[in-house]
């Protein structure tokens, strides 16, 4: 018997349409697995417990009386905590002016609870997005093997998703903080299209590059809580592979940080979608190289602006690498980021003349599977990290990582459209999980721009 916690959300709904699950009942359920099995992973810092409970009730009244909000009806989930929600504490993961108190919803908030989802509870993440953990709240563990991480920021959210302890989660996403525990957890992350989903009561790490985007299981429940952040439609068709031209995006020196594994999974990846009739093509793209340097240079006098008061007050109680980050922003020059500015300008105009030519652009979501622990974000372990998703953060474009393959940790394959297209994402998403699957790669692969 499939365990109801792992259901898809089309499939949850039909049994609550049909009487052979309910809101309450999965409610208590999930509530039950987080309290059993969360110690291991530290996936929630907060769990509210009699709130979803007393939500969960009054969905399954209004599915019984016929008053039906849509797919999420009665879905539990979990929300990343730097979202406001009125009357609980958001923590930021941080001693730092934390507990705040909201008095209001965040607008995402507020959608969600329109559709009618129970929230189970706000989850961990690094420091205020910020790459790092502070020491009093701890890394959330992978739940593939919780000797390792399961990746920052959004690493809660992912984690719970994972466990099976939601259907779905909200992250957020500034340099790959969704792709990457997506990845790492073998699960699909969003990082929609910038500017899509409201920012408004989100904690921002860097007003030029936060995304608010889905961690789920799939790429229709990711399009559904797409949906329900929202408020607008996100319809996925499955698509047809045959004559899609994809371009396989090259990094230079990824070689240097790419495991066997990863390699090997994305290669069969590749081949799976030759053998569906589709087109592969490398596509090499001038400036790429300077992508992740230029993230950095936004994001680190960004930051610095949003915490200068925090910083000032009480520099204390942020994590010693948070603050000493934060610090440091204050020291980038005025030129390296007009620089950085002009590097995501470039970026864009680039990648937006690639779709002229290709229907998505490819590559693995992370070079390694999970470490251990969550990598510096300045070094070579961060620039390891940040190595495929940074740029897409520059340039807004819609990024979808999916989990390829089943065997071993997981390994997450990044698939990115033209700015705009994050239903046609999904629906590409859909059609790219059913060619997936855990088996060896095939015997002879052909060679990208092969056909």
């Amino acid at each position: 018997m499939i365990d109801p916690l792992f259901l898809s959300i089309t499939e949850l709904g039909a049994a609550y349409r049909s009487g052979t699950l309910s809101p309450l009942a999965v409610t208590r359920l999930a509530l039950e697995r987080i309290a059993e099995r969360d110690a291991a992973l530290n996936a929630f810092i907060t769990v509210l417990g009699e709130r979803s409970l007393a939500r969960a009730a009054v969905a399954e009244q209004e599915l019984k009386a016929g008053r039906d909000r849509g797919p999420l009806h009665g879905v539990p989930i979990a929300i990343k905590d730097l979202v406001d929600m009125a009357g609980v504490p958001t923590t930021f993961a941080s001693r730092a002016g934390s507990p705040k108190q909201p008095t209001e919803d965040a607008p995402v908030i507020r959608y969600l609870e329109e559709a009618g989802v129970v929230i189970l509870g706000k989850t961990n993440l690094l420091e205020y997005a910020y790459g790092a953990v502070h020491p009093d709240f701890g890394q959330t563990n992978n739940p593939h093997d919780p000797k390792r991480t399961s990746g920052g920021s959004s690493g809660g959210s992912a984690a719970a998703v994972a466990a099976g302890f939601c259907f779905a989660a909200l992250g957020t996403d500034t340099g790959g903080s969704i792709r990457i525990p997506a990845a790492y957890c073998g699960i699909v992350g969003l990082k929609p299209s910038f500017g899509l989903v409201s920012t408004t009561g989100v904690q921002a790490l860097s007003w030029s590059l936060d995304h608010v985007g889905s961690l789920a299981r799939s790429s229709v429940d990711a399009a559904l809580l797409l949906e329900g952040m929202t408020g607008r439609s996100f319809p996925v068709a499955p698509r047809d592979l045959k004559d899609l031209r994809f371009g396989v995006v090259r990094h230079e020196g990824a070689e240097k940080f790419l495991e066997p594994e990863v390699t090997a999974r994305f290669e069969a990846s590749l081949a799976r979608l030759h053998s569906s009739g589709a087109t592969v093509e490398t596509v090499t793209i001038a400036g790429l190289e300077q992508a992740a340097e230029a993230l950095i240079a936004l994001i680190a006098p960004e930051a610095s602006v949003i915490h200068e008061q925090r910083i000032a007050s009480e520099p204390e109680s942020f994590g010693p690498l948070t603050r000493q980050q934060i610090q440091a922003g204050f020291k980038v020059p005025a030129t390296a980021y007009l620089k950085a500015l002009r590097v995501q300008a470039s970026l864009k105009a680039r990648f937006a003349s690639l779709f002229d030519d290709f229907d998505a652009l490819l590559s693995p979501a992370v070079p390694w599977v999970a470490p251990a622990e969550d990598p510096a974000l300045e070094g070579e372990g961060g620039a390891g990290e940040l190595l495929y998703s940074a740029v897409y953060n520059l340039t807004g474009l819609p990024a979808l990582v999916l989990p390829m393959g089943a065997a071993g940790m997981p390994v997450g394959l990044q698939v990115v459209s033209r700015w705009g297209s994050d239903a046609a994402l999904l629906s590409l998403g859909n059609s790219l999980e059913a060619v997936q699957d855990s088996g060896e790669p095939p015997a002879k692969l052909p060679a990208p721009g092969s056909s």
